[in-house]
């Protein structure tokens, strides 16, 4: 199975593509800006810890699902109006945000944020697969992934300045600045007709149930939530064998190509997201250095990841995605190695070694999608990318939460202890993402002759 080379029509990639990447940007750095401003938020408004996380969290979760909401719209609704609405949604209720002046206000400002900045991230996949030939797709793709690369970095980095200089309402606006770019949208947007096609909400509904069901699951651990969720998922599949056109394609789960791609996919944010969240705790609670401090050991890994999209778009069209993939494993490896031998010995130390995960980082997540885009139809690549995008955005909340645990399950031990055996869990992890790439996704390239 694999998508046809040629294209819906014609776009200006040298326009569009660094301006869909600087939404991007503006859209992931939304997600994580708000780590470092919980503690005067929880403080402002009097709140409990795990009533205070749920403005990350749940932002997390809508964001996720409505990323895969937007991409599968697009199967038959223009790109341009999916992504309009979208930039609309997300800045007034960024406006809105700025001035809340109770925490269930900022939560709903956060949930409706998440819903508007889902048009971003999926979308932009599927404009590359959809109008970029595959020669020069892989530019594309390593300039949207490594966008929100960056944005992941430099989020608690600018994040922890305008908190600490303006407050933390000054970081709704930062993401309303999108609005400001709706004009330029407007000009550089394909123009696409409406296809025939139906938006199943029975399945979106259930997908939103199941993922939200487990997310909160792994923040309680209440057994009836994890039943609950299988409940939906096993209804939701049987329900999606009985669909025509269902929310989530059952059928692509048959390609073993597929499925490998997004487990590889899974454990790279899982992976990723961990190193963010267990960074600036270990630099904080080990080296007790301040978040002006953190964010600047953190910001050379994320800039490196921005200059490096140059190289890793050119290496893609060069050399093909494997390349590419199996350089961004190793480049994991190498970081979750070293911080497992060395990342508790001094703080410098971090900096060096989160330049090998954002570098790996990028890597991989462009040369996923970038494969991912060959080996679907194009009637199949809204839902395609968009599943990968839900399942990536999911494992890096459960990269946080698992890391969560490790840490909370370590009391008795002394804190460069705690964090060693984090960083070798996530070692483990990625050995495993390195076996399913051998296994599944190379040894079948090598099969079809690709």
């Amino acid at each position: 199975m694999a998508v046809s080379e040629e294209p819906f029509g014609t776009i200006q990639e040298n326009r569009i593509i660094p301006l869909w990447s600087l939404t991007v940007w503006l859209v992931v750095m939304n997600t994580t800006m708000f780590n470092v401003a919980l503690p005067s938020v929880i403080a402002q408004f009097d709140l409990s810890p795990t009533a205070g996380s749920w403005i990350v969290s749940g932002y997390s979760i809508v964001f996720a699902l409505s990323t895969i909401t937007f991409s599968r719209l697009s199967d038959f609704i223009p790109i341009g109006r999916l992504l309009i609405t979208g930039l609309i949604i997300l800045g007034i209720a960024s406006i809105i945000g700025y001035f809340a002046n109770s925490f269930i206000f900022v939560l709903a400002s956060r949930m409706v944020q998440a819903m508007g900045a889902g048009a971003v991230p999926g979308l932009g996949m599927v404009l590359a697969a959809r109008y970029i030939p595959i020669s020069r797709r892989g530019r594309a793709m390593s300039f949207i992934s490594s966008a929100a690369s960056l944005g992941f970095g430099l989020g608690p980095v600018i994040g922890g300045g305008i908190t600490q200089l303006l407050g933390w309402n000054f970081l709704f606006i930062i993401t309303g600045l999108v609005l400001l770019l709706l004009p330029v949208f407007k000009i550089y947007l394909p123009v696409e007709k409406r296809r025939e096609g139906s938006f199943d909400f029975a399945g979106a509904l259930l997908t939103g149930g199941g993922v939200t069901s487990l997310l909160l699951y792994l923040s309680s651990f209440s057994f009836w939530l994890l039943g609950l969720s299988v409940l939906f998922f096993v209804v939701l599949v049987l329900y999606s064998k009985k669909k025509d056109e269902p929310f989530i394609r059952v059928n692509l789960f048959k390609n073993n190509r597929y499925v490998a791609i997004l487990l590889v996919g899974l454990i790279a944010f899982m992976t990723h997201f961990a190193f963010l969240f267990v960074m600036p705790v270990m630099l904080s609670n080990l080296f007790g250095k301040e978040p002006a401090v953190i964010g600047l050991v953190i910001f050379p890994g994320a800039m490196l990841s921005a200059f490096a999209a140059i190289f890793v778009g050119r290496w893609i069209d060069r050399f093909g995605n494997l390349p590419v993939m199996r350089a961004g494993l190793i480049s994991l490896m190498v970081s979750a190695i070293l911080f497992s031998l060395l990342g508790t010995k001094a703080y410098y130390m971090t900096a060096i070694f989160y330049m090998f995960t954002s570098i790996g980082f990028s890597s991989l997540t462009s040369s996923l999608a970038n494969e991912n885009s060959r080996i679907l139809n194009k009637d199949e690549v809204g839902s395609g990318m968009g599943m990968l995008q839900l399942v990536q955005f999911f494992g890096g909340a459960l990269g946080v939460a698992v890391a969560g645990l490790l840490i909370e399950a370590q009391k008795m031990f002394e804190l460069p202890v705690v964090y060693r055996n984090v960083f070798v869990f996530y070692t483990i992890l990625v050995c495993i993402a390195i076996i399913i790439y051998r296994l599944k996704i190379k040894k079948s390239v090598s099969q079809v002759g690709n």
